[in-house]
């Protein structure tokens, strides 16, 4: 067999071998993780997690992979070194085997050599191995068995050769396989003398222990394996070239980046030009497939990332000089590239690029208004930490590119001032990442019982009453053998079998009560998943005693269970009925099935007008009035996906899936429960749509009784109205328009009477002026009003300057207005300098405008204090102008 010398060929032969060595080929899992504790699949054994901790038994025994992987945030991000080196990405590829508890070392070790050597024909001479330096058994593998010389295998510490895939999970020992470019690429010595010419691309984990939040080393159920070898960096070496970005995955990233920048790429280090197209290139690929995984740009978690990836791309194009938009170029060739081997990205193209070309145009006009701001800062001197950190994170805007313009300028940038800022803000980031993720202190207790369980049947598809038997009862996190009302009410009780439906898919978890024969009554208060697989009832105890063994019946909430499946089949038609309007750039984004609500979070780039939501609505309900048939059957996912559903945000699949067909349009994945039939859901009213975020987008809605009675409160609000109004209920709107009429009518006499009195006292306040100068106490203004009159003083006047002090109406405030004509301006005098003391005073402040400043502040006691400082300011321009 020829060595694979492309990234498709690659893939292929990496998968078949293990295949053929009795692994599960699994296909790459999202980019988004079901793992809570991650923003992003950040490595091959991600999708695995839960067969290395044993929350899950891993249906084979042996898996293969070729994952996309994420790193650019969290305890893995490469994002900042993109670009500058060979080996950083924000995005790359990991071929992996995976052993859950089956073979170990050895075996992992032979067939890594096997597949490195005989199949993609390396020289072994080439070739150096790390172990970490307390795992001699996997030294003497290399050095007895494979043959390796001893000078070739290295021994390295924890922060080399011994792998986490975050500060809790999976980990253990490793060991890497590094390929030697030549001594014209750095120093003899092998991998821990120079990490530049000895690249590594292999990387044998041995899973051993679960690291705990404490940071003890718990070991695993089953010692395990986790290869991950780097797709890009494998690639390089079998096309013999000598960087990454040399490959037949990167040069037409690289050619598509020169195209829409105009920059010719001279190379690998290269100058900061070739940095920025390297960076361009990463990116663009990162970009596209992060959008077609789901994620949109925002201010928050992934979408953040991404926004940040984006517009990193973005300032490196402007610091290229290009002119026009550079993602779309971007996205087409990295559909080029990859949509072979990934179909989404051919599949979602045209949002992809409507997605990142949008988020480009925003950003282009962030980088002009912070250009602007930032001129105005360095007029003023050196960039300070508060204006630098404020740059960056309200207006995105990117420090190294304030350094660059404030070093243009001969400004310093306050680089500790910004750092210290940053810091508390990452710190807030984690505290918050961190308090949003699963405890794990009860996880041991709970995978006991799960052991000793096994998989729980769910009766609640067919039936609302299961008889079942108690198999594990948990208390304040210890199991127990009964627990009863005298003692705590709580319990966590585990059944054989349940028609409860733990919380998963949006769905809230069912209630009801769990009784038995002995008139023991328990009340489920909810219901969730303790571990996959394992459903936990949590209940109150409201008479009796309940024990491990006992025999009881399971009885859910029926009309709560009923209302919850209305809004359940009801957001996947809502699902259905905006993509049909809206187009198919919506994706949902979350969801909420309650029994008194139903929620739905989707993507778009722009608010529905309340058109295209009647529009949904409609349809909505053209379908409920169908009665068409609602189909919930479990099939295979590849069948599934041939039939075109769609999967719901949220769910984990496995081999079989359960696909909803909601009437004749709404096809999709979905394990929740559901009606039998369209009718069942009753009318569906939408009451409310709303920004949620940066181009997430939420929908509230009702379904059934809760929808009529909704409807019912808006029509007796009418009839309020038009009760008071006098006119009948279809007659309110013309109305209040009527009405609405008279007020603006009104409001202009009673401005233009404001006005003609404002006008009238300024003029009296002008008589009043010594050398054309006004400073008087007018209380009873707001500071608008207090400057209306200034205004009008100084106009009377001619030229002058009117300073004025007041109580506002409330009297709980002081305002200042000071008012300087246009000639007196020019010669000097402004309004700004003159206020500033006086409403200082008052505890505020006021604006530096020249002509008139307004302002004022909470010290109410202080008036006369103000008016004081007015009249000496006065008197300091008169002297000043004197002079």
């Amino acid at each position: 067999m020829a060595p694979p010398r492309s990234a498709d060929a690659l893939r292929a032969t990496f998968l078949d071998f293990f295949a053929a060595r009795g692994h599960t080929v699994v296909p790459s899992s999202s980019l988004i993780p079901h793992d809570r504790t991650l923003l992003f699949t950040n490595a091959g054994m991600v999708p695995f997690k839960p067969y290395f901790v044993g929350d899950e038994p891993a249906p084979y025994p042996r898996a293969a992979s070729c994952q996309k992987c994420v790193r650019a945030g969290g305890k893995h991000n490469d994002l900042d070194d993109v670009g500058l080196t060979n080996r950083h990405f924000t995005f790359f590829e990991m071929l992996g085997n995976f052993s859950f508890g089956d073979y170990y070392k050895r075996e992992a070790i032979e067939w890594a050599w096997e597949l490195v050597t005989d199949v993609f024909g390396l020289d072994p001479a080439r070739l150096w191995v790390t172990v970490h330096e307390s795992d001699e058994d996997a030294a003497q593998i290399w050095r007895d068995d494979i043959g390796m010389p001893a000078e070739r295998i290295q021994r390295l510490g924890d922060a080399e050769n011994f792998w986490r895939m975050a500060d809790t999970g999976p980990c253990g020992p490793n060991s890497e396989i590094f390929w030697d470019l030549g001594p014209e690429f750095g120093a003899d010595g092998g991998p821990a003398v120079d990490e530049d010419r000895y690249v590594e691309f292999w990387n044998l984990v041995f899973m051993q222990y679960d690291a705990q939040p404490d940071g003890t080393l718990v070991p695993l159920p089953a010692p395990s394996v986790d290869t991950g070898a780097g797709l890009e960096r494998c690639l390089a070496v079998l096309q013999g070239v000598e960087t990454v970005w040399d490959t037949d995955l990167f040069r037409p990233l690289l050619a598509a980046a020169a195209s829409v920048t105009g920059v010719t790429y001279a190379g690998f280090p290269g100058g900061d030009r070739d940095v920025s197209l390297r960076i361009l290139a990463e990116h663009g690929r990162t970009m596209s497939l992060l959008v077609a995984d789901g994620v949109v740009p925002s201010n928050e978690e992934r979408g953040y990332v991404l926004r940040r990836i984006i517009r990193r791309a973005v300032r490196h194009a402007f610091l290229l000089g290009a002119a026009n938009a550079v993602t779309p170029g971007l996205v087409d060739a990295t559909v080029e590239v990859m949509g072979s081997a990934y179909p989404e990205l051919v599949d979602a193209r045209e949002s992809i690029t409507r997605t990142v070309e949008r988020e480009e145009r925003r950003f282009r006009q962030t980088l002009e208004r912070g250009l602007d701001l930032l001129d105005e800062l360095v007029e003023q001197g050196d960039i300070q930490g508060a204006d630098a950190f404020f740059l960056h994170d309200s207006l995105g805007f990117p420090i190294d590119l304030t350094r660059e313009v404030a070093a243009e300028r001969g400004r310093g940038v306050d680089l500790e001032g910004f750092e210290a800022r940053m810091a508390d803000q990452r710190t807030r980031a984690l505290e918050a990442h961190r308090a949003s993720g699963r405890s794990d202190e009860m996880r041991d207790v709970y995978r006991e019982i799960l052991e000793e369980v096994g998989q729980i049947e769910f009766t609640g598809r067919t039936e609302l009453e299961t008889t079942a038997k108690v198999r594990g009862l948990v208390h304040e996190g210890r199991r127990v053998p009964s627990s009863a009302a005298e003692g705590s009410t709580r319990v966590d009780v585990v059944l054989d079998r349940t028609p409860f439906y733990a919380e998963a898919g949006g769905q809230v978890g069912d209630t009801g009560t769990i009784t038995t024969d002995d008139a023991t009554v328990l009340t489920v208060v909810d219901t969730q998943y303790a571990l996959p697989d394992l459903v936990v009832h949590h209940c109150e105890i409201s008479q009796g005693t309940i024990a491990e063994g006992d025999e009881c019946t399971a009885r859910v909430d029926a009309t709560r269970r009923d209302r919850i499946r209305r809004n359940h089949t009801a957001t996947h038609l809502l699902h259905w009925a905006l993509r049909e309007v809206l187009g198919a750039d919506v994706k949902q984004a979350g969801s909420l099935v309650a029994p008194d609500r139903l929620r739905f979070d989707f993507s778009y780039h722009e608010a529905p007008t309340r058109e295209q939501l009647e529009q949904v609505e409609d349809l909505a309900n053209a379908e409920v009035l169908s009665d068409a048939p609602v189909r919930h059957y479990e099939t295979t996912k590849d069948h599934a996906e041939s039939l075109g559903a769609i999967a719901f945000f949220g769910d984990k699949y496995g081999d079989l899936v359960r696909v909803l067909e909601a009437g004749e349009h709404s096809l999709e994945l979905c394990g929740g429960t559901h009606v039998h039939s369209l009718g069942f859901i009753g009318p569906i009213k939408i009451v409310s749509e709303g920004s949620i975020g940066a181009n997430l987008r939420r929908i509230e809605a009702l379904t059934g009784d809760a929808a009529l009675e909704h409807i019912r409160d808006e029509e007796h609000a009418l009839q309020r109205a038009a009760d008071v109004l006098k006119v009948g209920p279809d007659e309110v709107p013309e109305r209040v328009e009527r009405l609405a009429g008279e007020v603006r009518q009104l409001r202009t006499e009673l401005e233009a009477e404001r006005n003609r009195q404002v006008a009238t006292e300024g003029a009296a306040l002008a008589t009043d002026a010594v050398d054309g100068v006004v400073v008087a106490r007018r209380d009873g203004f707001t500071n608008d009003g207090l400057r209306k009159l200034a205004l009008a003083a100084r106009d009377a006047l001619g030229s002058g300057v009117v300073a004025l002090v007041g109580l506002t109406p409330d009297r709980a405030k002081a305002a200042v207005a000071v008012a300087v004509s246009k000639d007196l301006v020019e010669h000097g005098l402004s309004a700004g300098a003159i206020a500033g003391d006086a409403a200082r005073a008052v505890g505020g402040g006021t604006g530096k405008q020249p002509e008139v400043a307004v302002g004022g502040g909470p010290n109410a006691d202080a008036v006369d204090d103000a008016l004081a400082l007015l009249r000496a300011a006065v008197s300091d321009v008169a002297r000043s102008s004197a002079s």
